[in-house]
């Protein structure tokens, strides 16, 4: 998927509209408390403005439902944004209309204008063909780096680009990095290529699983979601989370995976999920009364020796409930466990979402190859998904 990106692009003097993804977390006080998605914008951005353009950017940020509301204003991205470019942030009060028309026009070469929240108008996610051509109104060329939403397609992430037209529109340093890394692992890794998978739901990573049988050597499994692979060997998994519809599934993907998915040996139980939970460890059946919440030490150790082994490691979903002390170790050992093959010099791509959050809990994030700013859509590309809202991009 070779694009053009906007290294190539003459920018002087024109209006660059950027769709950027900061859709930040905020506290109740209204302060981002992670700002890597602002920050791993600033390599485009910066090209733009040191080149003489107008960085037009765009972003939706949480989900809106009734037209503006306070709480979901990018003002907080802005004062970041400007604190970390180190000059003044233009917040427009709208995405689009003749007050940000003019906010555009009046700015000068070198200049940044964030646009205020894109779903503020509830045309954004409908894609509407009138919202779309206001926002390319304001740019004279188009770039997109927003890799958490290259999946969706919407106003600022497709029909912007669409009507702005070829040869004026191509992909950011951001979406670059993402491509590289994960269309690497995909579709050239270097051997042995283990992918871990975690998180609730099998039902969230079947098209993953399937997809990745034909790619990864081995597929280490954790988290609830390998409860509903317990169901399908027969085992008895107490109150655990488990996917009862889903066991029939499970059970053929084990029969087609030829031994390629492995499964815990052991599990972290307890009776609730608590930071003060009793826990203990056991091997097969989990009993009744008790729910599973973590790999176990022994299935800790083995996973960590496989990943060490690897040369390309691909982790989307926790071992574990992390969150909580008692149910941490599995999602740890896994982290450092992938630093350790990091420095080794494999190549190790944390697939975004709470597998990203982990890893930079753990302090480990610069310790890795790549930890992905897309959890949904990092989902998609490892299910072989296509997506159009980078597919209509100048190809290189």
């Amino acid at each position: 998927m070779a694009k053009k990106t906007v290294a190539q692009l003459d920018v002087k003097g024109k209006r660059v509209l950027v769709r950027v993804d900061f859709n930040v977390p905020l506290d109740e006080n209204l302060h981002v408390t992670d700002d890597r998605r602002i920050r791993s914008a600033i390599p485009t951005i910066k090209s733009i403005i040191d080149r003489g353009g107008k960085a037009i950017l765009a972003s939706h940020l949480g989900r809106p439902k009734a037209g503006p509301e306070k709480k979901f204003s990018l003002k907080p991205a802005a004062d970041v944004l400007a604190k970390l470019l180190g000059k003044p942030v233009t917040l427009a009060p709208d995405s689009v209309g003749p007050e940000v028309e003019k906010i555009v026009a009046a700015a000068k070469d070198g200049d940044v204008v964030l646009l205020e929240n894109t779903r503020f108008h509830k045309e954004e996610e409908k894609n509407d063909p009138v919202y779309s051509a206001q926002l390319a109104k304001l740019g004279d060329l188009y770039v997109n780096d927003a890799f958490g939403t290259a999946h969706r397609q919407h106003s600022s992430t497709f029909g912007a680009a669409e009507k702005i037209g070829p040869g004026k529109r191509v992909i950011g340093f951001l979406i670059e990095k993402e491509l590289k890394f994960l269309g690497d692992a995909l579709d050239k890794p270097q051997r042995p290529f283990i992918a871990i998978l975690g998180g609730a739901k099998v039902s969230d990573k079947i098209a993953v699983i399937e997809n990745l049988l034909t790619k990864a050597d081995t597929i280490l499994i954790g988290g609830a979601m390998a409860y509903t692979f317990f169901l399908a060997q027969g085992k008895t998994i107490g109150g655990s989370l488990a996917e009862k519809d889903k066991v029939d599934l499970a059970k053929s993907l084990l029969a087609k995976a030829g031994g390629k998915i492995v499964l815990p040996v052991d599990n972290v139980i307890s009776d609730k999920m608590t930071d003060d939970a009793v826990t203990s460890v056991v091997e097969g059946n989990i009993p009744d009364g008790k729910e599973g919440f973590d790999i176990g030490p022994k299935t800790a150790a083995l996973y960590a020796e496989k990943i060490k082994a690897a040369k390309t490691v691909v982790w989307n979903g926790p071992m574990g409930v992390f969150e909580k002390k008692p149910f941490v170790n599995g999602t740890k050992v896994v982290a450092e466990a992938l630093a350790a093959a990091t420095a080794k010099g494999a190549v190790t791509i944390i697939g975004g979402g709470d597998s990203a959050a982990a890893i930079e809990e753990f302090g480990l994030a610069d310790k890795v190859s790549h930890v992905s700013t897309g959890g949904g859509a990092s989902l998609e590309f490892l299910e072989g998904k296509g997506f159009p809202c980078i597919d209509i991009l100048d190809n290189a």
